[in-house]
């Protein structure tokens, strides 16, 4: 629809943000594909997040951003708690691709959730949320890249041992 080019413009960065080429380098999913379940898990000193913690953290924020742009009222989320998840101490390649699948899942019900909205939606703020859908739908692209960041630098000082 011609009216809506501007829910089309902001699909299209979420794309790219997440799993289509784009001009900066590495998306949020290319940033975690090939990784093994011991990589994803390895944690750069104590305290600090892996790039395990980063996915599920990404495929919640994007559940969440999905519930304020529908107005839906609190779910379940795949594991308990919200905002950061501990990694399994004992992580798995099984578990891992569960993980990857879930961020895939969420991303895909979000990217639903956003087409279905029309240009005069983006301003609307829905029940329960305190920002307008417009700035909803930036701030999960802008959280994607901001995660494939560190996800690349977690890459970087893994390999070297550190």
């Amino acid at each position: 629809m011609p009216e809506d080019r501007v829910v089309a413009t902001l699909l299209r960065s979420l794309d790219e943000a997440f799993d289509r080429q784009s001009w900066h380098g590495p998306n949020l999913r290319g940033s975690i594909r090939g990784l093994t379940a011991r990589q994803a898990a390895w944690r750069p000193g104590k305290g600090r997040h892996n790039a395990w913690e980063i996915t599920v953290h990404a495929a919640y924020w994007k559940y969440a951003a999905r519930r304020r742009l529908t107005g839906e009222k609190r779910g379940r989320f795949a594991f308990s708690g919200s905002n950061w998840f501990k990694s399994p101490l004992r992580p798995t390649d099984a578990a891992w691709k569960e993980t990857v699948a879930l961020l895939l899942s969420e991303h895909r019900k979000l990217r639903a959730a956003i087409a279905a909205l029309g240009d005069a939606d983006l301003a609307k703020v829905a029940p329960g949320a305190r920002l307008a859908n417009e700035r909803i739908v930036r701030g999960i692209a802008a959280h994607d890249l901001y995660h494939a960041g560190q996800v690349q630098l977690l890459k970087r000082l893994g390999s070297r041992g550190a």
